[in-house]
């Protein structure tokens, strides 16, 4: 270690520039001012730490964490200011290549999931870059800076495994973020909506960049909104199909039913030779010839008898 301190004085801060290396090897820089001796302690302290070995804070990562720390590395960028019985600091912490061992029992280690709060924070480099501002009062009787940035990453580890889409969400553009965690679909259709598609994209790349998670997905359905979708898509289906039959003599038919485009103009032509081709009972008049019927009836009655599977 070497550098200087000046003179310190009741009524001036004196200077501080300090260089060290922890263990011969990770460097350490500390600037600012200092003064101890007034009335009301001031400080306005920055320290710059890089490459840090992990390894020997084991014995602490078992009592708090219930893991052993098998290798990383620890850099921050820290800036603490105390004025007028006032604390702000900054804390910008990154470990890199963070590995724990395995799980050691302590009766005093969080019981957080913590392995999976370090793949969500880690990214396919290995590092974890957060940010931990704190402030408060010195006069408070619980003010200590060690149990407020206990309590900050703890909160951080708690919204990391309670709201993991939430915390994706956020580093890779998916709005709320919240969001992420389900995929809608409009009712009774397959197909995604536009809105959607950006959701997959947002998760595709925080996948990408967080190898060490693992996706489960699973479907639901909503029993009566998706009843009555089937039965719509189904009719719009049917009046499809029949433009399809003239695609199909013109030569210019697509390779599905489902590419086929009804334009607003024939629709109702389409839909009244759908209607047509049904087989349930339909309205008669005193000839007992079928009714022509206006759209919305006609729609009515093939939703009515529509069959979904």
């Amino acid at each position: 270690m070497q550098g200087s301190i000046s003179e310190l004085k009741p009524d001036a801060p004196g200077d501080v520039a300090i260089q060290a290396k922890l263990d011969d090897a990770a460097p350490v820089d500390i600037q600012g001012k200092l003064n101890p001796l007034s009335k009301e302690l001031y400080m306005d302290i920055a320290a710059d730490a890089r490459e840090i070995e992990l390894n020997p804070m084991s014995p602490y990562s078992i009592k708090y964490v219930g893991y052993g720390i098998e290798r990383g590395e620890l850099s921050f960028k820290v800036k603490y200011k105390v004025e007028n019985r006032k604390l702000d600091a900054q804390n910008q912490i990154i470990l890199n290549q963070l590995t724990f061992g395995e799980k050691v029992e302590s009766p005093t280690a969080t019981k957080l999931p913590v392995l999976l709060a370090v793949a969500l924070l880690k990214d396919r480099n290995g590092v974890i870059d957060v940010n931990l501002p704190i402030s408060g009062s010195l006069d408070s009787p619980e003010f200590s800076v060690g149990g407020i940035i206990l309590r900050i990453i703890i909160n951080i580890i708690t919204r990391a495994v309670t709201s993991p889409f939430a915390l994706l969400g956020a580093a890779f553009g998916g709005g709320s973020g919240g969001e992420l965690s389900y995929i809608e679909f409009d009712y009774g259709r397959s197909n995604l909506p536009q809105s959607a598609e950006a959701k997959i994209k947002s998760i595709a790349s925080a996948m990408n960049n967080r190898p060490a998670l693992k996706l489960d997905i699973s479907g639901r359905v909503d029993p009566v909104n998706d009843l009555e979708g089937l039965k719509q898509t189904s009719i719009e289906r049917k009046v499809k199909a029949q433009k399809m039959k003239d695609l199909v003599r013109q030569g210019t038919a697509p390779k599905s039913v489902d590419e086929v485009q009804v334009d607003k103009a024939e629709y109702e032509r389409y839909l009244k030779a759908a209607y047509n081709d049904e087989s349930f009972p339909k309205p008669r008049n005193v000839i007992g010839l079928a009714k022509d019927l206006p759209v919305p009836e006609m729609e009515s009655l093939m939703l009515k008898n529509a069959q979904s599977h």
